[in-house]
């Protein structure tokens, strides 16, 4: 998964709330958790899930999307009922 964040905080808080969303479906955490200390680009591995969360201009920087332009894009929208 590759998403982004327009601050620092943001990024953050993306990143906890995947871990957190995963660990209380029973997921356990992260096997590597990288680049949380200054939060431009947060990478969590877990195996066979990655998620890479970037700062806008970071993601611009280093167009990881292009590294996976042939693969099939989803849209990602939480239902009113997930949310709540």
């Amino acid at each position: 998964m590759i998403t982004s964040g327009r601050n620092v905080r943001q990024v953050r808080t993306i990143a906890e709330e995947i871990e957190k969303k995963l660990k209380d479906e029973g997921h356990s955490g992260p096997i590597r958790t990288e680049g949380l200390q200054d939060a431009s680009w947060v990478l969590l591995d877990y195996g066979d899930f990655v998620a890479h969360i970037f700062l806008e201009e970071t993601r611009d920087f280093y167009n990881l999307d292009r590294l996976w332009a042939d693969a099939p894009r989803l849209d990602w929208e939480e239902s009113a009922a997930a949310v709540s």
